[in-house]
Protein backbone atom coordinates (compact mmCIF):
# COMPACT_ATOMS: atom_id res chain seq x y z
CA UNK A 1 0.00 0.00 0.00
CA UNK A 2 1.55 3.33 -1.03
CA UNK A 3 1.81 5.76 1.87
CA UNK A 4 0.34 9.06 0.76
CA UNK A 5 -0.59 11.14 3.76
CA UNK A 6 1.14 10.10 6.98
CA UNK A 7 3.24 12.66 8.81
CA UNK A 8 4.88 13.21 12.19
CA UNK A 9 4.60 16.82 13.39
CA UNK A 10 8.03 18.14 14.29
CA UNK A 11 8.80 18.16 18.00
CA UNK A 12 5.59 16.34 18.92
CA UNK A 13 7.30 13.26 20.26
CA UNK A 14 9.16 12.35 23.42
CA UNK A 15 11.29 9.76 25.11
CA UNK A 16 12.00 9.44 28.79
CA UNK A 17 15.53 8.65 29.86
CA UNK A 18 16.12 4.91 29.77
CA UNK A 19 16.87 3.49 33.21
CA UNK A 20 18.92 0.42 33.97
CA UNK A 21 17.32 -2.75 35.26
CA UNK A 22 16.30 -2.20 38.92
CA UNK A 23 16.95 1.54 38.51
CA UNK A 24 14.73 4.56 39.12
CA UNK A 25 11.70 3.26 37.15
CA UNK A 26 11.83 -0.27 38.59
CA UNK A 27 8.89 0.16 40.99
CA UNK A 28 6.61 2.19 38.67
CA UNK A 29 3.90 0.62 36.50
CA UNK A 30 5.05 1.31 32.94
CA UNK A 31 1.59 2.15 31.55
CA UNK A 32 0.80 4.49 34.44
CA UNK A 33 4.20 6.14 34.05
CA UNK A 34 3.76 6.55 30.30
CA UNK A 35 0.33 8.14 30.82
CA UNK A 36 1.72 10.59 33.37
CA UNK A 37 4.64 11.49 31.11
CA UNK A 38 2.38 11.85 28.08
CA UNK A 39 -0.09 14.03 29.95
CA UNK A 40 2.66 16.38 31.11
CA UNK A 41 4.23 16.45 27.64
CA UNK A 42 0.93 17.49 26.06
CA UNK A 43 0.37 20.14 28.72
CA UNK A 44 3.86 21.58 28.22
CA UNK A 45 3.31 21.59 24.44
CA UNK A 46 -0.10 23.24 24.94
CA UNK A 47 -1.84 20.39 23.14
CA UNK A 48 -5.18 19.03 24.27
CA UNK A 49 -5.61 15.27 24.81
CA UNK A 50 -8.77 15.74 22.73
CA UNK A 51 -6.48 16.32 19.73
CA UNK A 52 -6.46 12.61 18.95
CA UNK A 53 -8.92 10.40 17.09
CA UNK A 54 -7.27 7.18 18.19
CA UNK A 55 -4.42 5.63 20.14
CA UNK A 56 -1.94 2.79 19.59
CA UNK A 57 -0.26 1.43 22.73
CA UNK A 58 2.76 -0.87 22.49
CA UNK A 59 4.21 -2.93 25.33
CA UNK A 60 5.78 -6.38 25.68
CA UNK A 61 5.95 -7.05 29.42
CA UNK A 62 2.52 -7.60 31.02
CA UNK A 63 1.71 -5.84 34.28
CA UNK A 64 -1.35 -5.57 36.49
CA UNK A 65 -4.43 -4.58 34.50
CA UNK A 66 -2.49 -4.27 31.22
CA UNK A 67 -5.32 -6.28 29.67
CA UNK A 68 -7.14 -2.91 29.44
CA UNK A 69 -4.13 -1.29 27.79
CA UNK A 70 -4.97 1.53 25.38
CA UNK A 71 -8.44 2.46 26.73
CA UNK A 72 -7.04 2.64 30.26
CA UNK A 73 -4.07 4.70 29.09
CA UNK A 74 -6.40 7.08 27.23
CA UNK A 75 -8.46 7.65 30.34
CA UNK A 76 -5.38 8.45 32.43
CA UNK A 77 -4.14 10.76 29.67
CA UNK A 78 -7.36 12.77 29.81
CA UNK A 79 -8.80 11.44 26.55
CA UNK A 80 -11.49 9.00 27.71
CA UNK A 81 -13.34 9.23 24.40
CA UNK A 82 -10.71 7.45 22.31
CA UNK A 83 -9.52 3.87 22.05
CA UNK A 84 -7.25 1.70 19.98
CA UNK A 85 -5.20 -1.49 19.87
CA UNK A 86 -2.47 -2.85 22.08
CA UNK A 87 0.44 -4.06 19.95
CA UNK A 88 3.38 -6.26 20.88
CA UNK A 89 6.21 -7.51 18.69
CA UNK A 90 9.24 -7.71 20.96
CA UNK A 91 11.76 -5.02 19.96
CA UNK A 92 9.91 -4.32 16.71
CA UNK A 93 6.94 -3.06 18.74
CA UNK A 94 7.71 0.61 18.03
CA UNK A 95 7.78 0.17 14.26
CA UNK A 96 4.66 -1.98 14.46
CA UNK A 97 2.90 0.73 16.49
CA UNK A 98 3.88 3.36 13.91
CA UNK A 99 2.79 1.09 11.04
CA UNK A 100 -0.55 0.48 12.75
CA UNK A 101 -1.12 4.21 13.15
CA UNK A 102 -0.16 4.82 9.51
CA UNK A 103 -2.54 2.11 8.27
CA UNK A 104 -5.38 3.70 10.25
CA UNK A 105 -4.60 7.12 8.78
CA UNK A 106 -4.34 5.85 5.23
CA UNK A 107 -7.65 3.98 5.69
CA UNK A 108 -9.36 7.21 6.75
CA UNK A 109 -9.78 6.17 10.39
CA UNK A 110 -8.91 9.57 11.79
CA UNK A 111 -6.47 12.39 11.16
CA UNK A 112 -4.39 12.42 14.37
CA UNK A 113 -3.25 9.30 16.22
CA UNK A 114 -1.06 9.03 19.30
CA UNK A 115 1.39 6.12 19.30
CA UNK A 116 2.93 5.32 22.68
CA UNK A 117 5.34 2.55 23.66
CA UNK A 118 6.38 1.56 27.18
CA UNK A 119 7.98 -1.29 29.08
CA UNK A 120 9.50 -2.20 32.41
CA UNK A 121 11.80 -5.18 32.31
CA UNK A 122 12.56 -4.70 35.99
CA UNK A 123 10.43 -6.74 38.39
CA UNK A 124 8.54 -8.47 35.63
CA UNK A 125 5.73 -10.87 36.46
CA UNK A 126 6.15 -14.50 37.35
CA UNK A 127 3.26 -16.38 35.76
CA UNK A 128 1.78 -19.58 37.16
CA UNK A 129 -0.21 -21.92 34.89
CA UNK A 130 -2.29 -24.52 36.78
CA UNK A 131 -1.56 -28.08 35.73
CA UNK A 132 -3.47 -30.71 37.75
CA UNK A 133 -1.52 -33.44 35.93
CA UNK A 134 1.84 -32.03 36.99
CA UNK A 135 4.06 -33.80 39.48
CA UNK A 136 2.39 -33.43 42.86
CA UNK A 137 -0.29 -31.36 41.16
CA UNK A 138 2.17 -28.52 40.69
CA UNK A 139 1.60 -26.14 37.81
CA UNK A 140 3.97 -24.64 35.23
CA UNK A 141 5.67 -21.28 35.61
CA UNK A 142 6.97 -18.65 33.21
CA UNK A 143 8.98 -15.47 33.65
CA UNK A 144 8.05 -13.35 30.60
CA UNK A 145 11.31 -11.38 30.74
CA UNK A 146 14.12 -13.75 31.64
CA UNK A 147 12.64 -16.97 30.29
CA UNK A 148 12.12 -15.37 26.88
CA UNK A 149 15.64 -13.95 26.81
CA UNK A 150 16.95 -17.40 27.59
CA UNK A 151 14.85 -19.68 25.40
CA UNK A 152 13.34 -19.34 21.93
CA UNK A 153 10.66 -22.06 21.88
CA UNK A 154 10.91 -22.43 18.09
CA UNK A 155 14.64 -22.14 17.35
CA UNK A 156 15.79 -23.34 20.75
CA UNK A 157 18.53 -21.67 22.74
CA UNK A 158 18.90 -18.18 24.22
CA UNK A 159 19.01 -14.92 22.24
CA UNK A 160 22.76 -14.66 22.69
CA UNK A 161 23.05 -17.90 20.74
CA UNK A 162 21.48 -16.21 17.70
CA UNK A 163 24.31 -13.68 17.77
CA UNK A 164 26.90 -16.43 18.06
CA UNK A 165 25.30 -18.29 15.13
CA UNK A 166 25.64 -15.20 12.93
CA UNK A 167 29.17 -14.53 14.14
CA UNK A 168 30.21 -18.06 13.19
CA UNK A 169 28.48 -18.14 9.80
CA UNK A 170 29.54 -14.61 8.78
CA UNK A 171 33.02 -14.84 10.28
CA UNK A 172 32.63 -11.94 12.73
CA UNK A 173 35.45 -12.00 15.27
CA UNK A 174 35.39 -10.67 18.82
CA UNK A 175 37.79 -7.86 17.82
CA UNK A 176 35.26 -6.54 15.27
CA UNK A 177 32.56 -6.54 17.93
CA UNK A 178 34.82 -4.74 20.40
CA UNK A 179 35.73 -2.10 17.80
CA UNK A 180 32.09 -1.53 16.89
CA UNK A 181 31.01 -1.20 20.53
CA UNK A 182 33.77 1.29 21.31
CA UNK A 183 32.65 3.34 18.29
CA UNK A 184 29.03 3.31 19.40
CA UNK A 185 30.05 4.46 22.89
CA UNK A 186 31.99 7.38 21.42
CA UNK A 187 29.00 8.30 19.26
CA UNK A 188 26.83 8.39 22.38
CA UNK A 189 29.23 10.93 23.90
CA UNK A 190 28.23 13.36 21.15
CA UNK A 191 24.66 13.24 22.48
CA UNK A 192 25.98 14.28 25.90
CA UNK A 193 28.01 17.23 24.61
CA UNK A 194 27.06 20.78 25.66
CA UNK A 195 25.07 19.59 28.66
CA UNK A 196 23.18 16.92 26.65
CA UNK A 197 22.09 19.44 24.01
CA UNK A 198 21.05 16.74 21.54
CA UNK A 199 19.08 14.67 24.03
CA UNK A 200 17.31 17.76 25.36
CA UNK A 201 15.72 18.17 21.92
CA UNK A 202 13.42 15.23 22.68
CA UNK A 203 14.11 13.71 26.10
CA UNK A 204 11.79 14.69 28.96
CA UNK A 205 12.76 14.59 32.64
CA UNK A 206 10.62 12.38 34.86
CA UNK A 207 9.81 12.88 38.52
CA UNK A 208 9.54 9.66 40.50
CA UNK A 209 8.10 9.41 44.00
CA UNK A 210 10.28 7.37 46.33
CA UNK A 211 8.07 7.90 49.37
CA UNK A 212 5.46 10.19 50.86
CA UNK A 213 7.84 13.15 51.00
CA UNK A 214 10.75 12.10 48.81
CA UNK A 215 11.01 12.37 45.03
CA UNK A 216 13.82 12.10 42.50
CA UNK A 217 14.09 13.80 39.11
CA UNK A 218 15.45 11.50 36.41
CA UNK A 219 16.92 13.71 33.69
CA UNK A 220 19.32 11.43 31.84
CA UNK A 221 19.93 7.78 31.05
CA UNK A 222 20.86 5.41 33.86
CA UNK A 223 23.08 2.41 33.43
CA UNK A 224 25.55 3.63 30.81
CA UNK A 225 28.80 1.72 31.18
CA UNK A 226 32.09 3.56 30.64
CA UNK A 227 33.50 1.69 27.66
CA UNK A 228 37.00 1.54 26.23
CA UNK A 229 38.52 -0.69 23.61
CA UNK A 230 41.12 -1.82 26.13
CA UNK A 231 38.42 -2.78 28.63
CA UNK A 232 36.38 -4.62 26.02
CA UNK A 233 39.40 -6.59 24.86
CA UNK A 234 39.89 -7.97 28.39
CA UNK A 235 36.31 -9.32 28.67
CA UNK A 236 35.88 -13.01 27.95
CA UNK A 237 32.99 -14.36 25.83
CA UNK A 238 29.87 -15.30 27.77
CA UNK A 239 29.44 -18.71 26.14
CA UNK A 240 32.13 -21.36 25.83
CA UNK A 241 33.84 -21.08 22.43
CA UNK A 242 31.80 -17.92 21.78
CA UNK A 243 32.72 -14.36 20.80
CA UNK A 244 30.04 -12.17 22.45
CA UNK A 245 31.07 -10.66 25.78
CA UNK A 246 28.93 -8.82 28.30
CA UNK A 247 30.45 -5.62 26.92
CA UNK A 248 29.27 -6.16 23.33
CA UNK A 249 25.60 -6.68 24.13
CA UNK A 250 22.95 -4.36 25.52
CA UNK A 251 21.28 -4.50 28.94
CA UNK A 252 17.59 -4.64 30.02
CA UNK A 253 15.98 -1.34 30.93
CA UNK A 254 12.82 0.63 31.62
CA UNK A 255 11.28 3.65 29.87
CA UNK A 256 8.65 4.98 27.47
CA UNK A 257 8.33 7.04 24.31
CA UNK A 258 5.54 8.51 22.21
CA UNK A 259 4.83 10.33 18.97
CA UNK A 260 1.92 11.87 17.09
CA UNK A 261 1.12 10.55 13.62
CA UNK A 262 -1.29 12.54 11.48
CA UNK A 263 -2.30 13.92 8.09
CA UNK A 264 -0.24 16.62 6.37
CA UNK A 265 -2.79 19.29 7.25
CA UNK A 266 -2.90 18.30 10.92
CA UNK A 267 0.88 18.00 11.06
CA UNK A 268 1.21 21.60 9.89
CA UNK A 269 -1.19 22.70 12.63
CA UNK A 270 0.43 20.67 15.42
CA UNK A 271 4.10 21.02 14.51
CA UNK A 272 6.53 22.87 16.75
CA UNK A 273 7.95 24.33 13.52
CA UNK A 274 5.71 24.12 10.46
CA UNK A 275 8.70 24.68 8.15
CA UNK A 276 9.90 21.17 9.03
CA UNK A 277 7.99 18.28 7.45
CA UNK A 278 8.42 14.66 8.50
CA UNK A 279 6.75 12.07 6.29
CA UNK A 280 6.57 8.28 6.56
CA UNK A 281 7.86 6.84 3.27
CA UNK A 282 7.92 3.05 3.62
CA UNK A 283 8.04 -0.02 5.85
CA UNK A 284 9.67 -3.42 5.64
CA UNK A 285 9.52 -6.62 7.65
CA UNK A 286 11.46 -9.84 7.33
CA UNK A 287 12.14 -13.20 8.91
CA UNK A 288 15.30 -15.24 8.50
CA UNK A 289 16.20 -18.84 9.30
CA UNK A 290 15.66 -20.02 12.86
CA UNK A 291 18.37 -19.02 15.30
CA UNK A 292 19.86 -16.18 13.22
CA UNK A 293 17.98 -13.11 14.53
CA UNK A 294 20.69 -10.44 13.89
CA UNK A 295 20.56 -11.17 10.15
CA UNK A 296 16.93 -10.06 9.86
CA UNK A 297 17.76 -6.34 9.96
CA UNK A 298 19.21 -6.54 6.44
CA UNK A 299 16.22 -7.89 4.46
CA UNK A 300 13.85 -5.71 6.52
CA UNK A 301 15.90 -2.64 5.61
CA UNK A 302 15.97 -3.57 1.93
CA UNK A 303 12.21 -4.02 1.88
CA UNK A 304 11.67 -0.63 3.55
CA UNK A 305 13.98 1.04 1.02
CA UNK A 306 12.13 -0.64 -1.85
CA UNK A 307 8.80 0.45 -0.35
CA UNK A 308 10.07 4.05 -0.28
CA UNK A 309 11.50 3.64 -3.81
CA UNK A 310 15.01 4.67 -2.76
CA UNK A 311 18.41 3.02 -2.33
CA UNK A 312 21.06 2.94 0.37
CA UNK A 313 22.89 5.77 -1.39
CA UNK A 314 19.88 8.05 -0.92
CA UNK A 315 20.05 7.84 2.89
CA UNK A 316 21.27 10.79 4.90
CA UNK A 317 21.05 9.02 8.28
CA UNK A 318 20.68 5.47 9.59
CA UNK A 319 19.74 4.12 13.02
CA UNK A 320 19.48 0.52 14.17
CA UNK A 321 18.34 -1.51 17.12
CA UNK A 322 21.51 -3.41 17.99
CA UNK A 323 21.15 -5.64 21.06
CA UNK A 324 24.44 -7.18 19.96
CA UNK A 325 27.38 -5.48 18.26
CA UNK A 326 27.17 -8.33 15.75
CA UNK A 327 23.93 -6.81 14.41
CA UNK A 328 25.70 -3.68 13.20
CA UNK A 329 28.82 -5.43 11.95
CA UNK A 330 26.65 -7.69 9.78
CA UNK A 331 24.30 -4.86 8.74
CA UNK A 332 27.13 -2.60 7.59
CA UNK A 333 28.91 -5.41 5.74
CA UNK A 334 25.84 -6.54 3.84
CA UNK A 335 24.67 -3.05 2.86
CA UNK A 336 28.14 -1.68 2.15
CA UNK A 337 27.93 1.07 4.77
CA UNK A 338 30.76 2.47 6.86
CA UNK A 339 29.99 1.82 10.56
CA UNK A 340 30.59 5.52 11.30
CA UNK A 341 27.55 6.40 9.18
CA UNK A 342 25.23 4.42 11.43
CA UNK A 343 23.89 5.40 14.87
CA UNK A 344 25.29 8.88 15.29
CA UNK A 345 24.41 10.06 18.83
CA UNK A 346 24.13 6.50 20.18
CA UNK A 347 22.01 3.37 19.99
CA UNK A 348 20.38 0.68 22.15
CA UNK A 349 23.70 -1.15 22.42
CA UNK A 350 24.78 1.72 24.68
CA UNK A 351 21.60 3.19 26.16
CA UNK A 352 19.72 0.01 26.91
CA UNK A 353 16.86 -2.24 25.97
CA UNK A 354 13.38 -1.54 27.39
CA UNK A 355 12.01 -3.47 24.36
CA UNK A 356 8.82 -1.67 23.26
CA UNK A 357 10.08 1.96 23.36
CA UNK A 358 13.60 1.15 22.14
CA UNK A 359 12.84 1.60 18.46
CA UNK A 360 10.71 4.70 18.99
CA UNK A 361 13.54 6.48 20.77
CA UNK A 362 15.85 5.53 17.89
CA UNK A 363 13.33 6.88 15.34
CA UNK A 364 13.05 10.14 17.28
CA UNK A 365 16.83 10.48 17.32
CA UNK A 366 16.83 9.75 13.58
CA UNK A 367 14.41 12.63 12.99
CA UNK A 368 16.42 15.05 15.11
CA UNK A 369 19.67 14.06 13.38
CA UNK A 370 18.07 14.68 9.97
CA UNK A 371 16.87 18.10 11.11
CA UNK A 372 20.38 19.00 12.25
CA UNK A 373 21.89 17.76 8.99
CA UNK A 374 19.51 19.65 6.72
CA UNK A 375 16.91 16.98 5.99
CA UNK A 376 16.75 13.95 3.73
CA UNK A 377 15.84 10.29 4.03
CA UNK A 378 16.51 8.28 7.17
CA UNK A 379 16.28 4.54 7.82
CA UNK A 380 15.64 2.69 11.06
CA UNK A 381 15.93 -1.11 11.13
CA UNK A 382 15.80 -3.34 14.18
CA UNK A 383 15.63 -7.04 14.96
CA UNK A 384 13.06 -8.72 17.16
CA UNK A 385 12.45 -12.06 18.81
CA UNK A 386 11.64 -14.95 16.53
CA UNK A 387 14.40 -14.12 14.03
CA UNK A 388 12.41 -11.20 12.68
CA UNK A 389 12.92 -7.49 12.06
CA UNK A 390 11.04 -4.38 11.01
CA UNK A 391 12.30 -1.22 9.31
CA UNK A 392 10.93 2.17 8.35
CA UNK A 393 12.03 5.02 6.09
CA UNK A 394 11.27 8.58 7.17
CA UNK A 395 11.87 11.75 5.19
CA UNK A 396 12.58 15.16 6.72
CA UNK A 397 12.10 18.21 4.52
Amino acid sequence: MPIKNSYIPYGRYWSTPFCRWQGSFAQTHSIKLAAAVGKKFLADAELSPKTFDSLVLGFTVPQKQSFYGAPWFAGMLGAPGITGPNVSQACATSVRALATAVCQLEAGMGEAILAVTCDRTSNGPHVYYPNPKGIGGMGDTDNPVWDNFNKDPYAGGPMIQTAENVAKEAGIAKKEQDDLTALRYQQYQEALADDRAFQRRYMVPVEIKLGRKKTVMVEGDEGIYATTLEGLSRLKPVLPDGSVSFGTQTFPGDGNAGMIVCSAERASELSKDSKVTISVSGFGEARVKAGFMPMAVVPAARKALASANIGVGDLQAIKTHNPFAINDVYFCRELGIEPERVNRFGSPLIWGHPQAPTGMRAMIELIEQLVLEGGGYGLFSGCAAGDTAMAVVLKVG
